[in-house]
């Protein structure tokens, strides 16, 4: 038998990935904390039961961890408690304000774990811009949170009973049935619990289809990576496997032929890699708007950006609207499909994308095969396993500060060779 760091007997144990949903980190992070000594693993792997629980009492909470580490425990959350407050909250604010007080009460953690953002309402308003509304077409947000989506599809016009949502979180569907009664005097039961990844197969396979679907996705939702790979396949959307592309690409499932899509989602999904195959899958459609609002959500760093699609083959003389830091330009479709990794980058007017296009053609060369690629490493404690005085077993490494515009200056600091 072996002991742990805290000397005790290790038996029974957790997947690293079970281990992270638990702790509400990375898996990266909980490999830090068993190469530090933090966590045993007791198979391949396999974080032991004992010491996870030991760590998580006694250690996560009175060591200051690196912010890093994905805000380890930041706080708690009991939704049950939240559900029971509820009630109050309905019959002391009207309208979008109970939706700003729930968002408000839901701990740090369950935001990040849901991926949950409610959308600002100007933000809400500018997504349907310029549209026409016919009161007999369907609308639907396939997570509705508090429900500003579906108050102003109705406010635009879409009759109350054509209006569809659905949202894992049942306060979140209590408090929009609640606005659409206290707003429009209409009692609906078409605002439903249910995660609309799931619903959307059912949907489809009963030809039920949307005339319109507006909606801000759960961003980075922690879902198991079976479940990813399943929705996935089933949805058609490659390898782009983030929660952003899986509700894309089930929406466009249940969307109906010249209907429109709008989808209010981080700026990632527009220029990095992971999202390539949902971005030629969008390509292939006539894309309306593009939209910058920047950092619109308080609190999150990330951008805001939004994409309005309209459910029918795209040509390559498409005429793009493209609106970014106050500018607004139009682009061709086909300029973003001559893009490397068919990147989105909409805040180019079309002469900046012409340049880019015809800089690429040039015979070049790329750091690709031609240098060597080193990843940032995470101590989780570096008061415990840095150093700047010479000691055995350390070994140096470089530190942001030593890499200059003219090279590498002598690494002053020495991390443990345990890492």
């Amino acid at each position: 038998m072996q002991t742990n760091i805290f000397g005790e007997i290790e038996t029974s144990g957790l997947t690293i990935e079970k281990a992270a949903k638990i702790a509400n980190v990375s898996t990266a992070t909980i490999r830090n904390w068993i190469k530090t000594g933090y966590l045993f693993q007791s198979g391949k792997g396999v974080v032991s039961q004992e010491s996870f629980k030991k760590f998580m009492s006694e250690v996560a909470g009175k060591e200051k961890l690196n912010a890093r580490a994905n805000k380890l425990l930041k706080d708690d959350h009991d939704h049950k408690e939240v559900s029971d407050k509820l009630s109050l909250l309905i019959e002391k604010y009207n309208g979008e304000q109970i939706g700003i007080e729930y968002e408000s009460s839901l701990a740090d953690s369950y935001r990040n774990k849901e991926g949950i953002y409610y959308t600002p309402s100007w933000v809400v308003k500018d997504m349907f811009k310029n549209m026409k509304i016919n009161p007999d077409c369907k609308f639907l947000d396939p997570c509705c949170g508090s429900g500003n989506f579906v108050i102003e599809a109705i406010r635009q016009g879409v009759a109350p009973e054509n209006v569809y949502g659905f949202d894992v979180d049942k306060n979140a569907v209590q408090i929009t049935r609640q606005r659409i009664k206290e707003e429009f005097g209409f009692d609906t039961d078409n605002i439903k619990v249910g995660d609309f990844l799931q619903e959307a197969h059912k949907l489809k396979t009963e030809e039920i289809t949307y005339d319109l679907i507006f909606t801000n996705p759960p961003w980075g939702k922690k879902i198991e990576k079976s479940a990813k790979e399943k929705y996935s396949a089933l949805y058609s959307c490659g390898n782009s496997l983030d929660t952003t592309s899986l509700f894309l690409a089930a929406s466009l499932s249940v969307l109906k032929v010249n209907g429109l899509l709008g989808f209010l989602i981080q700026e990632a999904f527009f220029n990095i890699t992971t999202f390539e195959d949902i971005r030629k899958r969008v390509l292939a459609k006539k894309i309306l708007r593009l939209v910058d609002y920047d950092k619109a959500f308080k609190g999150l760093v990330t951008k805001a950006q939004a994409i309005v699609v309209e459910n029918n083959a795209s040509d390559p003389n498409d005429i793009v609207e493209c609106c970014s830091e106050n500018n607004v330009f139009n682009r061709t479709l086909d300029s973003f499909k001559e893009n490397p990794k068919h990147i989105f980058n909409f805040w180019t007017n079309e002469t900046e994308a012409k340049v880019i296009t015809q800089l690429y053609s040039i015979k070049h060369i790329t750091l690709k095969d031609r240098a060597n690629w080193a990843l940032g490493i995470v101590t989780g404690n570096n008061d415990r396993f840095c150093s700047n005085e010479p000691q055995s077993d350390y070994v140096p490494i470089y530190k942001g500060s030593d890499i200059t515009k003219s090279g590498l200056k002598a690494p002053r600091t020495k991390l443990t060779k345990i890492l």
